[in-house]
């Protein structure tokens, strides 16, 4: 799993991790069960502070992600792929929502939405 650090984001370090981590999870990079790398290797890897690791995986694992045991370390949670899907889908029809509204303020017709969709989910690269 390959964890990218931007410093100059807005968003804090610890919440890139999380939002790596359950992309990974989506698309099956990590998969249940898996065990995830100890906060300190992961600290040491991306040259970050402990805290930041560690605040990370117990946002990981309060969200159900992940599952720590003592000793053992930390492992891909199986129960809720399900519920990241259905928060990607619930953003997925928001977005279709606001093109089918922006679609008929024009007055395109369902054909010609349809059509627009087909060409840009060919394009889209699935990198």
């Amino acid at each position: 799993m390959d964890i990218l650090i931007t410093n100059n984001s807005q968003t804090p370090i610890y919440k890139q991790i999380v939002n790596q981590v359950k992309e990974a999870i989506l698309k099956g990079v990590l998969s249940e069960g898996e065990q995830m790398p100890s906060m300190r290797k992961l600290a040491k890897d991306l040259q970050i502070s402990l805290i930041t690791t560690k605040h990370a995986y117990e946002e990981l694992e309060k969200e159900g992600l992940i599952i720590s045991m003592t000793g053992k370390g930390s492992f891909i949670s199986s129960n809720n792929l399900e519920a990241l899907k259905e928060v990607r889908l619930n953003e997925i029809e928001k977005h279709f929502e606001k093109g089918i509204l922006l679609a008929k303020s024009i007055n395109l017709t369902k054909d010609e939405v349809i059509e627009i969709f087909e060409i840009i989910f060919g394009e889209v690269n699935y990198d």
